[in-house]
């Protein structure tokens, strides 16, 4: 039977059907399954070891294949052969239970098959692994059993407490492998089992700590209690309180694996139950200060004196391990227990902002002491462990937290500035060890150290770069790429004269590496030459430095790679940077060298490759205070630029535009007409406002042109012109590019050029208002677009004052004219507002009245394009207008509105020392109108009363205070408001006075009056958001009150009957809505000072709650998935319920469009946190997110969404990063 044609034929024979079986459209009949199934058993137990290879190879496609008594008949026949004495046979049955369970359905599919199998198999396995009597068996056994509960563990519920009770006599076995393994099934079996039997196991794992029978159990015991606090830190932490106090105990045990374990559980409880562990982190940062200094059999004592020396010894010691004394260092594991208390400092650290300035008074010494550790990897990790205290430091920058730098954040910085010394004398030796793993660990710390302080290491660049770096630059490559990175840092982070006098010593060897071999290397000391360049010779300001002497070597040492084409991508842009970097700074010491390079340029813009770089190194070159002479090459070059216009690629019209934009400034006079048309005929494409950067940057150059070559502008077609004017009645128009375009049409008019002139572009701006029809007609642009022609308006006017005059009768005629439709009214209004913003209108006697008679148009637009006009006007003569205007308001109640709208313009636009007179008289006048029950008409007056704060904040914040206490909750909110105007996202005078006051505003947070309520948590959010540093000490006090605010209050819940209908109306939900937001604010300014778990309690409820919030806690809990992945980790199966919830309801069939399209999107956005939760590391091990993920996949309906958004979010960042560019 074995002889060699039957065992080919019995091979080819099972690949065939391995073949047949992976095929989809294979289905067996109930005979031919028998026989199959009988045959592949057989070939299991086959002589050979390739067939039996592909006969288990065949088991898993089979297993989707054959009805359900099949697949048991296999499992049973490969349960029995594990317990063979046939070693090859165990082996090859183990591998074949493997694949059969990872081939079953997942549970929720709803097919029973998988749970019958799986009880099957664990019935055998338990039996298994209880008898001891072999070993393998098992080994093989617990291996299976944790597949199984890693995979399927909610389907063997009803196992787990006989799973347990098989599990934990593992625990005492005298093979360790045995412990190991019975470890890891039991950190998947806490995954899944319930709360009883987790009890169980934790009690009996504190039982047997607290008997403490032998060294060697104790060990095993506190690692499975880091095992199970790795894979469920969650569930464990009700037990920390009775586990930590044994655990600190067995620290003082002499025995230095045991010791080791107590860190390991530590920093898994730590990382894993961080709210927890928090009353214990002192004691076990103690610990572990203790012992990472550790090292008995080792005396560091007399290093000091005899420094050189020791160096020498020591190396020497670490290469052969073996010193002379009597104790060999092969017995010694202290090592481990340094290292394992540096991994546990090292999760206190980076979990733990809030601690920082401790960890510089107790932590850092210590670390810093320990650099001089002997053993490589614990070093390693102590410097891991200080480089996540240095980035623990580093200030956010972010907007957010601008207004914030000082104060707080300096405490910690200071300290570490005080001990830079410290680190730099242990690192001092370090960086003489032979070791290339040790000076890596010191040049990746002194990186950061430069990146959180930059400009620390000043003073001790002399003891760094002679020897320390050279000695770097000259041995294994990956030594050099760090030790290049670091001086890349270190020449970014200090002023250039600090490295003057090493210049000498330093240049050489940087130049050695441009010309190394390895492309990372050339690459990263090109970079670090193109800092060189800048510090040689800084252009801003005067430097005694010379630099001739050393401009040979860099430029042929970067020539030689520039001219290389055959070099890598990386190093041909960095090669032209760099080059571009040299010609910028030293051009003027190139002499007869220049012209030739900058040919070479012309080359490497010629091709698609190289090209961006190229531009912007053109660019950097154009730009140079020296006059880099560029004649020779604008001939060939400017229509290669203009022809990049047309390309497709973003990146490479905006750089190619600024270029330009560069060139045509400082090299007009070696410009041709004929190289600007050019350029001129590729415009108009650009502008539009599909991209308004791009069209931004076209309109930038543009007004250069016009500005530098007023000839050429007779030649800007028609077309460029239309496009602008398109532009300017585009709704998306603001900003930037309307700025830009305000600035060319002045320039355009300065050019004197009579197509230009100012009648002609007042006509084309105008244009499509006036043929806008007849006076009843509505507005035919967007709202957006009559701002930005009245900006245009007003520039032409304050381009050629004199034609002003004449423009603002014709407005005020058209405003006049009874046959002017209201969207000729609408723009004349806010034009005469953009010009009498900057100039005094006070010689034009009718406008008072034509603005006021405006106030009663039916027209809407009309009446707030008036007011608008009336309060700019205004800022332009104060003297005149605002004692008007308060009268009115006092006098014409029926105006009121409009006419604070009007003040509201003058406090916002008037500079505060015109207003100052007039203060008294408005805030009276205001007050008056505080308590008006027309909420529109309150929120006006709240932000005059807030922006007229701001004139004198110091003497009427104090008055906003004092009303806080007025009986009518009207006259509150609007103070309320108020103050949510004084917040803005700059840094003002009025913050050192708000931030003294704001918690006497946020008490209202607890105002009996809803709505006082509301508006207190919009002024929070605005605060939280614009300037956090407001608000983050207040937090303990007032994050209850904001907690409260996100319950549904049944009292405010009643019914209204609409005809025949009862509808049900929630007058709380808008108070919830503001509560929610403020929680959400708060994840991006103040994460560190929340308490995670419980502001997850209230996520949790809002999932529950209202369309409207559970839209806003989907995106929350996205947002949280980021931020903080472990915690809501911990809480994932209560978070799931209300998603799975969501996802699954089904609107009824009668409802309205509306309701369907609701449904719709809560269901997306519920989707979308599913996708966000599905991107936490370890989340598969979840066994409620694992059932709920298949669920979405086995239901068509919910899988084609669940693609559909991660489709949207492939694309999505894809889309975000081109905008950077």
């Amino acid at each position: 039977m074995t002889s060699e044609p039957h065992l080919k034929r019995r091979f080819m024979a099972t690949n065939d059907l391995m073949m047949e079986l992976q095929k989809d459209s294979i289905k067996l009949d109930e005979d031919s399954e028998k026989k199959v199934v009988k045959m592949l058993l057989k070939l299991l137990e086959d002589k050979n070891g390739e067939v039996q290879n592909l006969a288990v190879k065949c088991l898993g496609p089979l297993v989707g294949k054959v009805k359900e008594y099949q697949v048991e008949t296999i499992v049973d026949t490969l349960c029995t052969n594990m317990l063979s004495d046939k070693e090859q046979l165990r082996d090859i049955s183990s591998i074949g239970l493997k694949t059969v369970i990872s081939e079953l359905p997942p549970a929720s599919t709803g097919s029973s098959m998988t749970a019958n199998v799986c009880k099957k198999i664990t019935a055998q396995l338990t039996g298994a692994i209880g008898k001891q009597e072999d070993v393998s068996v098992q080994l093989e056994a617990l291996d299976i059993l944790s597949d199984m509960l890693s995979r399927l563990g909610g389907t063997l519920y009803s196992f787990h407490s006989s799973i347990l009770s098989c599990l934990l006599p593992q625990l005492t076995s005298p093979r360790l492998a045995v412990r190991k393994r019975a470890i890891i099934a039991l950190g998947h079996l806490v995954l899944t089992c319930s709360g009883n039997i987790f009890s169980e196991l934790t009690e009996h794992l504190l039982a047997e700590l607290k008997r403490n029978e032998s060294t060697s159990t104790t060990r095993t015991y506190i690692q499975c209690v880091a095992g199970i606090s790795r894979q469920a830190g969650h569930r464990i932490g009700e037990h920390l309180e009775k586990i930590i106090p044994l655990i600190v105990q067995y620290c003082n045990v002499e025995d230095d694996e045991l010791r080791e374990y107590c860190f390991q559980a530590f920093e898994s409880f730590v990382r894993r139950c961080p709210k927890e562990i928090d009353p214990h982190i002192p004691n076990v940062m103690g610990l572990c200060l203790k012992y990472i200094t550790f090292d008995p059999n080792y005396n560091y004592d007399n290093e000091e004196e005899e420094e050189e020396e020791m160096m020498e010894t020591e190396n020497g010691e670490d290469e052969e391990q073996e010193s002379d004394d009597e104790y060999s260092d092969d017995d010694d594991i202290s090592w481990k227990v340094r290292r394992s208390a540096a991994k546990c400092l090292e999760a206190i650290v980076s979990s733990r902002h809030d601690l920082l300035q401790d960890f510089y008074k107790t932590l850092s010494p210590v670390l810093i002491s320990r650099f001089k550790e002997r053993e490589e990897n614990v070093k390693a990790d102590i410097f891991s462990a200080y480089i996540s205290l240095l980035k623990q430091t580093l200030p956010i920058q972010s907007w957010l937290h601008a207004s914030d730098a000082s104060g707080k954040d300096e405490v910690p910085l200071t300290m570490l500035q005080n001990q830079v010394p410290n680190i730099i004398k242990a690192l001092h030796k370090q960086l003489k060890e032979k070791s290339i793993k040790s000076r890596q660990g010191c040049f990746s710390l002194l990186t950061e150290l430069a990146n959180v302080l930059p400009g620390c290491l000043a003073d001790h660049i002399p003891a760094l770069i002679p020897g320390k770096l050279l000695r770097g630059l000259g041995v294994s490559s990956n030594m050099r790429i760090d030790t290049l990175s670091f001086l890349h840092v270190l020449l970014c982070n200090h002023q250039p004269e600090v490295f003057h006098p090493h210049i000498k010593s330093l240049l050489p060897p940087v130049v050695t590496c441009i010309a190394d071999p390895f492309y990372k290397i050339t690459s990263e000391a090109l970079l670090v030459t193109q800092q060189l360049v800048k510090v040689l010779r800084p252009l801003d300001k005067p430097c005694p430095f010379d630099a001739k002497p050393y401009v040979k070597d860099l430029f042929t040492a970067t020539l030689k790679r520039l001219k290389a084409a055959d070099i890598d991508q990386e190093v041909k842009e960095r090669a032209i940077s760099c080059m571009g970097q040299i010609i910028y700074n030293l051009g003027d010491h190139l002499s007869a060298d220049l012209q030739p390079t900058l040919k070479i340029f012309l080359e490497r813009l010629k091709n698609e490759i190289t090209r961006l770089t190229t531009v912007k190194a053109l660019t950097l070159i154009a730009s140079s205070p020296l006059k880099i002479d560029l004649r020779p090459i604008l001939g060939e070059g400017f229509p290669i630029l203009a022809s990049f216009l047309r390309k497709n690629q973003r990146a490479l019209k905006l750089s190619t535009l600024t270029a330009l934009d560069i060139l045509v400034k400082n090299y007009s006079d070696s410009l041709k007409p004929a190289m600007i048309e050019s350029v001129l005929t590729e415009l108009p494409a650009l502008i539009t406002e599909n991209d308004m950067h791009v069209s931004q940057v076209a309109i930038v150059f543009l007004t250069t042109l016009a500005k530098v070559y007023p000839s050429c502008i007779s030649k800007i077609s028609g077309s460029v012109l239309a496009e602008t004017f398109q532009l300017v009645h585009s709704p998306l128009l603001q900003g930037g590019a309307l700025n830009a375009i305000v600035d060319f049409f002045q320039a355009l008019v300065l050019t004197r050029t009579a197509a230009m002139g100012h009648s002609e572009l007042m006509k084309q701006l105008t244009a499509p208002v006036y043929s806008s029809g007849s006076a009843g007609a509505s507005l035919t642009l967007h709202k957006q677009a009559y701002y930005s022609v009245a900006k245009c308006v007003a520039a032409l006017s304050s381009a050629c004052p004199k034609e002003a005059p004449a423009t603002v009768n014709q407005f005020i005629q058209d405003v006049k004219n009874p046959k002017s439709s209201s969207a000729v009214k609408v723009l004349a209004f806010l034009s005469l507002a953009e010009m009498g913003r900057t100039t005094n209108l006070s010689a034009q006697r009718e406008l008072k009245t034509v603005i006021l008679e405006a106030f009663t148009s039916p027209s809407e637009e009309v009446k707030s394009a008036a007011s608008y006009a009336l309060g700019n006007v205004s800022v332009g003569n104060l003297k005149e207008y605002l004692p008007f205007m308060l009268k009115e308001i006092g006098s014409q109640p029926k105006r009121q509105y409009l006419l604070l709208h009007s003040l509201k313009e003058v406090i916002s636009s008037s500079p505060a020392d015109g207003l100052k007179p007039y203060v008294e008289d408005i805030w009276a006048l205001l007050f008056k109108h505080c308590e008006c029950t027309e909420e529109g008409t309150r929120n006006v007056v709240a932000e005059c009363l807030g922006k007229l704060t701001l004139v004198n904040p110091s003497e009427l914040l104090p008055r906003l205070k004092k009303q806080l206490s007025s009986g009518s909750p009207h006259a509150r909110s609007t103070v309320v408001t108020a103050v949510k105007f004084t917040i803005a996202d700059q840094p003002q005078p009025i913050d050192a006075l708000l931030k003294g006051c704001i918690g006497d505003f946020l008490k209202t947070l607890q105002d009996p009056d809803l709505n006082v309520r509301r508006v207190a948590l919009a002024m929070f959010n605005s605060a939280a958001h614009n300037k956090p540093s407001l608000i983050r000490d207040l937090l303990s006090a007032v994050l209850p009150s904001l907690y409260n605010e996100t319950k549904v209050r049944r009292e405010l819940i009643r019914e209204v009957e609409m005809g025949p209908f009862k509808h049900t109306v929630d007058d709380g939900l808008d108070v919830r809505k503001a509560a929610f937001e403020c929680m959400y604010t708060l994840l991006e300014s103040c994460l560190d000072r929340l308490d995670i778990y419980e502001y997850l309690n209230h996520v949790e409820d809002g999932l529950k709650d209202h369309y409207d919030i559970r839209m806003l806690t989907f995106i929350m809990l996205a947002r949280l998935s980021t931020l903080c992945p472990s915690a809501v980790l911990q809480r994932l199966e209560r978070l799931i319920e209300p998603l799975r919830a969501t996802c699954s309801t089904k609107v009824k069939a009668g409802s309205v469009k509306q309701e369907f399209e609701k449904q719709d999107e809560l269901k997306r956005s519920a989707m979308r946190a599913v996708a966000a939760l599905l991107t936490i590391p370890e989340v598969e091990k979840s066994p409620a997110m694992a059932e709920f993920s298949s669920q979405i996949r086995s239901n068509p309906e919910m899988a084609s969404l669940f693609e559909s958004i991660q489709k949207d979010s492939a694309s999505l960042p894809a889309s975000e990063s081109m905008d950077m560019s």
